[in-house]
């Protein structure tokens, strides 16, 4: 059994943990007990119920002794079990008795839902057709149906109180009727109302759900995720709940002794006040759910989910346990009066991020990370053993970090002198003597209205964070240090002094003697002299640099030279020197303009005017005289071949005639 607590309201998993079978030995029992902890606090209500695969819906009998499980929609229509109607998804009707299967019939369109109305015994059905079909139990037989304006309907339910039938479409509309005069007394426009100024929705929203509470009130769940609450009165909500998370409502439940509506999606079972809408509690099982049942007049809730077993939960502020369970008071008022840890205080929630300081990545999928919300839950013994391996001197640090806490706290009743902050304390000085210089200015009054970057919390990480402190190494700071460092040579004694002032009273803990105007007198004299000869030995540094910096790049080019070069011939193109690869290199980095005019020098460029308007280029190149010289070759030769070469007339003249002599012989 877990126990979970949202403000302040306990729940109870009755359904969590290892189930036993009955066979065993009163003596395994208890040796699983003491091995097994999920085994020892364990409830088994009911033993085995589960189903083969998944339940959708789950129901309890009038008279409260008995609890139904289906894949399928059913509705019971005797005080226990022994007249139940089920509809298959195959839209057969099938009824049961108390000995079993009883008689089957089939539905014209494929149903949803279905409610039976008492006084007429009549069973009506809703589904992918636009009418309702009505099926009445005492003579056997179908009525005329009832047309409605929608194309579909997915919901139906009937008020116990005066027998009104209403209808949720798939257009997002109730229609109610009158079963007595076969006709639609009430049109009710769920969607448009469902609409407000916090809701975001993505397609237009139908009905899901639907109950009726009273004579009067009504609740609508949508398949966008909204739950809204009607007077039968006025055709406007009393109230309209968000779920915020877009998914169809599942079912809805009032709790008369509390003025409470229970309503479910796939994740999660929201209860709240339904005169206020304010939040009461909500629980979130492992599983997606398909139906919710509250156990009547007491506080237990079951729920039908994607997995085989059935949720069992009990909340003591909803009224008491069934009769049939009654020592679970006694089990959960102990509980209260020895409390013990609750489901995640044996958990340390970590984040992505922590998990990869930790070096635990690894474990992302495996039994020993809970995945929930942004992060993970895991096994708090788990995490100090895994921190203390990483870092061992946490602790130390953490002693230490708390000492110095103590320390400041203790400095700060005392009279403070002006402190600097740990990062960039130069420029921190720069602003404080640029913020006083202000204020002793004529124009005090504009120097107020100026921001101050000290003081501004936009600026705040640029003293506090080591990665925004100013580089002096860096050649952006150096090709501006000849002009700033004599200006900043006072400030940066005035910081020394400063830093030997903290330094003394973090030792001695004591309030710094004497003053830094003092020492800053004895130095403030600044010669031309000195400042022309730091512009000087500057750019004699940045000089030698450069130098270095050249030389070291042409040891590289040379070496790069020395090195073999390989090349690879792409497959369809002819090999050429390494020389004429370079040229063509050369070639394709210059602009188009340039590469018409070395073709121009090296052939006939031609351009001409087409008879639509547009221009047409045509280039002959221009050959080598090696180019001419091979043609030359290749002409006298083909002239010398077409010399040498025997006609072969008289061959075929001959077969000509041979073949005229063997027909006139046939």
């Amino acid at each position: 059994m877990q126990v979970s607590s949202l403000n302040e309201v306990k729940i109870y998993s009755l359904s969590c943990g290892k189930s036993l079978p009955e066979w065993l030995s009163d003596r395994k029992k208890r040796a699983l007990q003491k091995k097994d902890v999920d085994v020892r606090r364990r409830i088994e209500l009911i033993q085995d119920f589960e189903m083969p695969t998944v339940c959708t819906t789950i129901k309890v009998s009038k008279d409260g002794q008995y609890i139904l499980a289906t894949v399928v929609t059913f509705e019971i229509l005797s005080d226990d079990y022994s007249k139940i109607v089920f509809l298959h998804n195959d839209r057969y009707i099938e009824f049961h008795s108390q000995s079993g299967f009883y008689y089957k019939t089939r539905i014209p369109k494929f149903g949803r839902d279905f409610s039976y109305h008492y006084p007429s015994c009549d069973l009506y059905f809703v589904g992918a057709s636009s009418e309702v079909y009505r099926l009445n139990l005492e003579q056997g037989r179908y009525l005329n149906p009832l047309q409605t304006d929608a194309a579909e309907n997915n919901v139906c339910d009937i008020n116990s109180v005066h027998g009104l039938f209403a209808t949720g479409t798939i257009e997002g509309r109730v229609e109610c009727w009158d079963p007595r005069t076969r006709s639609r007394v009430g049109l009710l426009d769920c969607a448009l109302n469902s609409v407000t100024a916090d809701s975001e929705i993505n397609s237009l929203p139908t009905i899901s759900a639907l109950k009726f509470n009273g004579a009067l009130t009504m609740a609508v769940g949508t398949s966008t995720g909204q739950v809204l609450l009607y007077d039968l009165r006025s055709d406007k909500p009393l109230l309209v709940k968000d779920h915020q998370y877009g998914l169809p409502i599942k079912s809805v439940h009032f709790q008369d002794s509390l003025d409470l509506i229970l309503s479910a999606d796939s994740r999660i079972i929201k209860m709240w006040n339904k005169n206020s809408g304010k939040i009461f509690t909500s629980l979130e099982p492992e599983h997606d759910l398909n139906d919710v049942c509250l156990y009547p007049n007491s506080g237990m809730l079951l729920t039908a989910s994607e997995t085989p077993k059935m949720g069992i939960y009990y909340i003591p502020v909803l009224g008491p346990a069934p009769r049939w369970c009654s020592f679970l008071d006694n089990l959960t008022e102990e509980l209260e009066e020895n409390p013990e840890s609750t489901v995640y205080d044996d958990y340390k929630f970590v984040t992505k991020k922590d998990l990869e300081n930790l070096g635990l990545t690894h474990l992302i999928g495996s039994p020993f990370l809970r995945a929930y919300m942004h992060g993970f839950f895991m096994d708090i013994r788990l995490y100090h053993k895994v921190k203390l391996m990483v870092n061992p001197f946490a602790y130390e640090e953490y002693r230490k970090d708390k000492i110095r806490q103590k320390i400041e706290e203790t400095r700060a009743q005392r009279v403070q002198l002006k402190k600097l902050p740990k990062v960039n304390k130069e420029l921190a000085l720069k602003l404080i003597e640029e913020e006083e210089e202000k204020q002793k200015s004529t124009w005090k009054k504009k120097a107020k209205d100026l921001p101050n970057i000290l003081t501004d919390d936009r600026f705040k990480v640029m003293f506090e964070n080591p990665d925004f402190q100013v580089d002096e190494e860096s050649e952006e700071f150096r090709l501006l240090n000849p002009l700033v460092s004599r200006i900043s040579e006072k400030r940066k004694k005035k910081l020394r002094l400063l830093e030997q002032q903290e330094l003394r009273e973090q030792e001695a803990e004591e309030e710094p003697e004497g003053k830094p105007s003092d020492a800053e007198s004895s130095e403030s004299s600044d010669d031309e002299k000195d400042w022309v000869e730091e512009v000087r030995k500057q750019r004699r540094l940045l000089q030698q640099e450069e130098q270095a910096q050249r030389q070291a790049q042409l040891r590289e080019d040379r070496q790069a030279v020395l090195k073999p070069q390989f090349y690879e011939i792409k497959a369809g193109e002819e090999f050429r020197s390494f020389k004429d690869s370079a040229t063509k290199q050369k070639l394709m980095n210059k602009t188009l303009e340039d590469r018409l005019k070395l073709e121009a020098k090296n052939g006939t460029l031609n351009v001409s005017d087409t008879t639509v308007g547009s221009k047409q280029l045509t280039f002959t190149l221009k050959r080598s005289e090696q180019q001419k010289k091979q043609q030359e070759a290749e002409k006298l030769h083909r002239q010398e071949r077409k010399q040498l070469r025997r006609s072969a007339g008289h061959l075929r003249s001959r077969s000509r005639s041979r073949a005229r002599r063997g027909r006139s012989f046939h």
